[in-house]
């Protein structure tokens, strides 16, 4: 018998799973397969309903606030459906557009509970204090738009051009939802139809006149050492000199009612 000194054999382990361990292991994965399914058709529900509702009480960028405070049912039903909807950052597409989605009918039920008003500004609280149930979390609009959407995308200035705060100041709404497969196309295609609106963006001989969205939240369009004339150019038809002088227009505040 030979020894070989610095081996040192060790029994290899014999584990033996039972039926029962492998019971509760495919009863394990069939739960989180279930739970999967279960997100992906909460959303697609949310998504379809958010659609409908939007093509019925939406029209030419303006919303029909009497009509859907005289049936709120219909807004009702989505927003509780969505409350415990869980998507997460990392499928960006599906997570933007539910939150998208979420601010702009929260907006329009805010306004609807208050109706009539002349501004959402009328509504005490409306961004700022008001919390809502959705999405998992209990949160202001506010935070939707600061914290989860532009704290969590930093690069993807686009937001604004989409999240409608219910003032005529506000690019217009759309009467669809945004979804995850279309996203990219409805962030761009709203992007150039804001920036390329005389009423929105307003060249004049010496300066252009820009929405206060440019100077509240300036530091989203000037990443990169873009100016904001060089990122608005990014989806102009007709570009801007960049050596044109930069200043604000107020803010138009009055409601989007569609009467």
């Amino acid at each position: 018998m030979s020894l070989i000194l610095g081996t040192t054999h060790r029994p290899k382990r014999c584990f033996k799973t039972s039926s029962m361990d492998t019971k509760k292991v495919l009863a394990t994965m069939i739960a989180l397969v279930s739970f999967q399914v279960g997100i992906a058709q909460s959303t697609a529900d949310f998504f379809s309903k958010t659609n409908a509702f939007l093509k019925i009480h939406v029209k030419n960028g303006r919303v029909d606030y009497g009509a859907i405070k005289d049936n709120p049912g219909h807004l009702d039903e989505i927003l509780r459906s969505a409350q415990d909807i869980s998507v997460a950052k990392s499928d960006s597409n599906t997570y933007q557009a539910f939150w998208n989605n979420a601010y702009n009918l929260l907006v329009i039920k805010e306004v609807a509970e208050n109706y009539p008003v002349k501004s959402p500004l009328d509504i005490n609280g409306i961004f700022d204090t008001t919390k809502h149930q959705i999405g998992g979390e209990h949160i202001t609009l506010n935070a939707i738009e600061n914290r989860l959407l532009r704290g969590s995308f930093s690069d993807e200035a686009r937001f604004h051009f989409v999240l409608v705060c219910a003032g005529l100041g506000c690019p217009p709404i759309i009467n669809e939802a945004y979804l995850p497969d279309a996203l990219e196309g409805q962030l761009q295609r709203q992007t150039v139809l804001a920036l390329n609106d005389p009423d929105f963006v307003k060249v004049k001989n010496d300066k252009v006149l820009l929405s206060q969205i440019f100077d509240w939240y300036k530091e989203d369009f000037i990443t990169d050492g873009k100016t904001e004339i060089d990122f608005i150019n990014q989806f102009r038809k007709e570009k801007i000199a960049p050596d044109k002088g930069i200043g604000h227009y107020s803010y138009d505040w009055r409601l989007n009612d569609l009467n």
